[in-house]
Order: structure tokens, then sequence, then C-alpha cells
């Protein structure tokens, strides 16, 4: 089944989300930021290129230049 995600704007318009469904009986789940991050970080680690490499010089330059 497909899913839908939510953002209130406000506190109360979550809440009312939230009752409305639960009175509905339809399942939710409340997500944090740091969920929503991670999500993220996910979705970019699975587009990664894995055949794509950089060579130990290159990372030493990104790491001695930060």
């Amino acid at each position: 089944m497909e899913s839908i995600i939510v953002n209130p704007k406000t506190k109360k318009e979550a809440k009312l989300i939230i009752n409305l469904l639960e009175k509905m009986n339809i399942s939710l789940k409340v997500i944090t930021d740091e969920e929503k991050e991670d999500m993220g970080l996910l979705m970019m680690m699975q587009n990664t290129d894995l055949n794509d490499t950089v060579s130990y010089e290159e990372v030493m330059m990104k790491v001695l230049n930060s």
C-alpha cells in the first residue's frame, strides 16, 4: 500500500490530523526531524554509484583543505 506524508504547519494542525486519523482507525506514525534526516541520507546512499572510486590522494586533499 502507498503512504501519504503530511507536513502540518503548526502543532495544532498536527494534533487535528492525528485525531482525525485515529477516529477513522487509520494507522499513522509520527516521525521526528532526525528520522526525516536519516531517510534523506539513506536515499542519497542508495543512489550512490558504487563503481565510482576516489583515490587516497583525493581524499587526503579534501581532508587537509577542510
